[in-house]
C-alpha cells in the first residue's frame, strides 16, 4: 500500500515529532519558553536579508519556538505524506530521484510559510487554556525574563517571563514592555509586572529609572 511505503517514512518521523512537541507544549502549560528567540536584535542591519528579517520570515518570535516547530513539524509530515501518496497515485509508484527531492522541499516550504501563518493564533489559544489571561493576579508582582529579551508591545512581538503571583504559583505568562520604558529587560533580569492587555502583560525592569518613573506616574 502507498499509504504504508517505506518511503513515507521521513514524513511519519515528522509527523510524530510535532505530535510530541505538541504534547510537550500542552503538559508544560505553553511551550518551552526558554527556546523562545527574539528576532529584534537584528532588526536595525541593514541590507535585505539581515538574520532578524530572515527569523521573522519563518516566524520566529511570533510564538514560542517550541509550539512553531510543533506546527512546522506536523504540516512537513502531513504535506509530504500527502504529495507523495498523491503523486505516486497518478503514477503508480512512490516517487524517487529528483522527484522525491522535489516533494521534500516544497513540504517544507508549506510547512514554514504556514507555521508562520498560525503560529501567533495558535500560541495565543493555548496561553488562553495554561493561565487565567483575564486575571489581573500578577499585576505589582515580580517576575524573571526568560525570553533573550522583551519586546516592546508596538513591535507585535511577546517576550516570556516566569512570575510568581499573588498566591504564590510560578507561572510562566506573555510579556512586552510599553513604548515609554527605556529600559529593555533582558534574559535572567527581574521585571515588574504592570498592566495588562488583550495579548499580553506590561512589565517594566525591577529598579530602574522606568520604575521610579511610572511611581511618579501613579502618585
Amino acid at each position: 500500500m502507498l499509504l504504508f511505503h517505506p518511503a513515507n517514512l521521513s514524513y511519519w518521523i515528522f509527523l510524530g515529532i510535532g505530535v510530541l512537541l505538541f504534547l510537550l507544549v500542552i503538559f508544560s502549560g505553553g511551550g518551552d519558553n526558554d527556546l523562545e528567540v527574539e528576532t529584534d536584535v537584528d532588526a536595525d542591519i541593514e541590507g535585505d536579508f539581515s538574520p532578524g528579517e530572515i527569523l521573522g520570515w519563518l516566524g520566529i518570535g511570533e510564538a514560542p519556538l517550541i509550539l512553531l516547530l510543533a506546527i512546522d513539524f506536523s504540516i512537513w509530515g502531513v504535506t509530504g505524506w500527502m504529495l507523495n501518496v498523491g503523486i505516486g497515485k497518478m503514477i503508480g509508484t512512490i516517487p524517487g530521484g529528483i522527484v522525491a527531492g522535489g516533494i521534500m522541499f516544497t513540504s517544507l516550504c508549506v510547512s514554514l510559510f504556514m507555521g508562520k501563518v498560525i503560529s501567533r493564533p495558535l500560541g495565543k489559544i493555548f496561553v488562553s487554556f495554561s493561565e487565567d489571561v483575564s486575571s489581573d493576579r500578577f499585576l505589582g508582582c515580580v517576575g524573571t525574563v526568560v525570553s533573550k529579551k522583551l519586546p516592546y508591545l508596538s513591535s507585535g512581538k511577546i517576550g516570556q517571563a516566569d512570575v510568581r503571583d499573588i498566591a504564590g504559583n510560578l507561572v510562566t505568562i506573555s510579556v512586552s514592555i510599553p513604548q515609554w520604558s527605556t529600559v529593555i529587560p533582558h534574559q535572567g533580569q527581574a521585571i515588574l509586572i504592570i498592566e495588562q492587555t488583550p495579548d499580553c502583560y506590561l512589565a517594566i525592569a525591577k529598579d530602574s529609572s522606568d520604575e521610579d518613573k511610572w511611581l511618579e506616574a501613579l502618585n
